[in-house]
């Protein structure tokens, strides 16, 4: 059953099996129901309204006996199921005042005169569906591709997609000039390989050098630095034509490049020129060891296919076939880099908002089975305010190390006589012996009672508490989709360090339930860095941590004060006792696009990637040490305040 219909209806029967063949084209796609009389036809619209089927191309007969089919088609659009459906007016014979009937009602989309000539009825039906999808399922256009228009739905696909990716991604930098963005891309390039040049990517050619070849295949990429080159295009005949010349600042072998197919065009240069030569592997590592250079490069690569495209269409080259060619070259380029780059962009968000919308759902459902209880609990007076206060005091609880907890629970463990009552208390920061004492005289035989209900508070104030930091975290991550590759948009600020790890832990707690997890904090004062970027870098070492481990495993999270290049700064550590990194792989766990997570589980590869950008950002660094089958352990260092921040602060 599909969601769209094609609805026929006329009383001659032959007619309606012929509509059925003919129409069976469409049958992987649409739903072919044929009728023979108005009621029939009334009953069959609520039904397909009823179950959420709408009705795409109506073709209905002028004259159905005792009732007028124009009037049915005029008013379609007032029934739920055919709202906005195209529609064809079948007529014996050309009949104007029909016809005109309907055109003026503004509901006559094709008139189609008995008998119809052989594919009429295919064609017009492709063109009416294909105007219907267009308009009423831009989303889902691919699926139709195969019975309807096919060049107009892959266009309006293209178009929507490239002007989704604009509109997220590029509008940042449509203010600055292609000779603005192509100084700062050669400046970035320049300021690399000035430390980093062992593989000679400046290069110094003469005139008529061959830089790509037409048809072969290329791994290079050249930006020019100053010089001229061709490009050739060959045409039917096999003699070449210049169809471009690139100057400063140019791309050469961008398309064959990025795609791996063959060189579209030759370049050969046309004086002295200098330029940077990447192949695939120097380009990799560049743009691992400077991200900022990716959306830098993306935008200028856009801009390149861009002026390529426009260029190929002013091309001296005259034959129709050739351009057709170079507009479509250019279009699915630009949409296979456009989409690559969206769907990590899209893909790490929505990797990043999974465990906060978990935790508000967990938390949202352990309230609304708890709320009912909470409401109807008997407390006195001084209880009850006792109790609120402690639910006030959750909402802004900080984080205790388990040691210190372990530790506060066993001082008071021989007063109330239950470890796990203990426990509880030293949560709601009800551990103070001279208040335990008075209580307890209060409360009488009530007390344990009266402490467990204390804690229904204390676990509701948790509870809100956790949901107010994921739904923070989810309003701060959905602001901008490229907060995975840069946090310009968050401010620095002093914040306890604490906090943020133990939030994130709060948003795993219903995983972390079936592992033991430590939590050694050392005495830290307030880092200065950008808190929710640092939450995502906490986000993706719990995460990976929680995949390694088994259901006995054991999660440590340990921070203390350490000396990094001679400065006072901090050390985070999340170790894990599960299956290890081997070692022939330690060194690409960083890469982008490179995952280590097990089968059945979800792994973009680049988490780690962006957690190295973040904490260098920070002017600090990531390490990671492990042994196969045994741990891993993810260290982060961050100085107390990084370098950047303090000559802001100076100036």
């Amino acid at each position: 059953m599909h969601p769209y219909v094609i609805l026929c209806l006329d009383d001659d029967a032959e007619i309606l099996a012929q509509l059925e063949r003919e129409l069976a084209a469409f049958s992987s796609s649409f739903d072919i129901v044929c009728i023979d009389n108005v009621s029939s036809a009334t009953v069959t619209l609520s039904e397909l309204h009823q179950q959420g089927r709408q009705v795409a191309l109506f073709i209905c007969d002028h004259d159905l006996g005792e009732d007028n089919g124009v009037d049915l088609l005029i008013n379609i659009d007032n029934q739920p199921a055919s709202a906005g459906a195209r529609t064809i007016l079948l007529n014996d014979q050309a009949q104007i005042e029909v016809i005109m009937q309907a055109v003026n009602e503004g509901r006559l989309n094709y008139c189609m005169t008995k008998p119809w000539e052989p594919d009429q009825m295919i064609m017009t039906a492709r063109k009416e569906l294909t105007h219907y999808v267009l308009k009423h399922n831009a989303d889902d256009l691919l699926k139709f591709c195969n019975v309807l228009d096919q060049r107009r739905l892959l266009d309006a696909h293209i178009e929507n997609r490239l002007a989704s990716y604009r509109h997220g991604f590029i509008e940042s930098a449509i203010r600055t000039s292609d000779d603005e963005l192509a100084q700062q891309l050669f400046n970035e390039l320049t300021d690399y390989f000035d430390h980093n040049d062992e593989n000679h990517a400046f290069r110094s050619y003469s005139e008529d050098h061959l830089l790509t070849h037409e048809g072969q295949p290329n791994s290079f990429l050249w930006f020019v630095v100053d010089g001229e080159v061709a490009l050739l295009k060959r045409d039917e005949t096999g003699a070449s034509h210049e169809v471009a010349r690139l100057g400063k600042g140019s791309l050469i072998g961008g398309m064959s490049f990025v795609t791996g197919d063959v060189s579209f065009s030759t370049g050969i240069t046309l004086q002295p020129t200098n330029v940077i030569k990447l192949n695939r592997a120097l380009f990799g590592k560049v743009m691992q060891a400077r991200n900022d250079l990716l959306p830098l490069f993306t935008s200028y690569l856009l801009r390149h296919f861009n002026r390529r495209l426009k260029r190929s269409i002013t091309t001296e080259v005259k034959l129709q076939q050739t351009l057709k060619s170079l507009e479509l070259a250019h279009k699915q380029l630009i949409e296979r880099e456009k989409m690559a780059m969206l769907g990590q962009l899209v893909a790490g968000v929505a990797h990043e908002l999974n465990n906060p919308v978990s935790a508000i759902l967990r938390n949202s459902d352990t309230l609304k089975d708890s709320i009912g209880e909470l409401i109807n609990t008997e407390l006195n007076d001084t209880a009850k305010e006792q109790a609120n206060q402690i639910m006030a005091e959750a909402l802004l609880s900080r984080p205790m190390s388990t040691a210190d907890a372990r530790q506060r629970a066993k001082a008071i463990e021989p007063m109330i006589g239950d470890r796990t009552l203990a426990r509880k208390a030293v949560n709601m920061g009800f551990d103070n012996p001279t208040d335990i004492r008075t209580w307890m005289n209060t409360l009488d035989t009530g007390f344990e009672k009266t402490l467990m209900q204390w804690d229904m508070f204390y676990q509701a104030g948790s509870l809100l508490r956790s949901t107010s930091v994921c739904a923070q975290r989810i309003a701060d991550m959905v602001k901008s989709l490229k907060t995975y590759a840069r946090q310009d948009d968050e401010t620095m600020r002093d914040v306890d360090i604490h906090e943020g790890i133990e939030d994130t832990l709060v948003m795993f707690e219903n995983q972390l339930k079936r592992l033991k997890v430590v939590r050694d904090y050392g005495d830290l004062r307030d880092v200065r860095c950008m808190p929710i970027a640092l939450q995502q870098v906490w986000t993706n070492l719990v995460s990976n941590a929680l995949d390694a481990v088994d259901s006995d495993g054991e999660i440590h999270v340990t921070t203390r004060e350490t000396v990094y290049q001679s400065r006072k700064a901090v050390k985070v550590t999340v170790r894990d006792n599960g299956s290890g990194i081997p070692e022939t792989i330690k060194n690409k766990i960083f890469e982008l696009n490179y995952t280590t997570k097990r089968e059945g589980h979800f792994g973009l590869g680049i988490g780690l990637s962006v957690c190295r950008q973040i904490v260098e950002h920070h002017g600090g660094k990531i390490e990671v040490a492990s042994s196969s089958g045994e741990f891993t352990a993810m260290t982060v260092t961050l100085p107390y305040t990084p370098l950047f921040a303090a000559s802001k602060e100076e100036k």
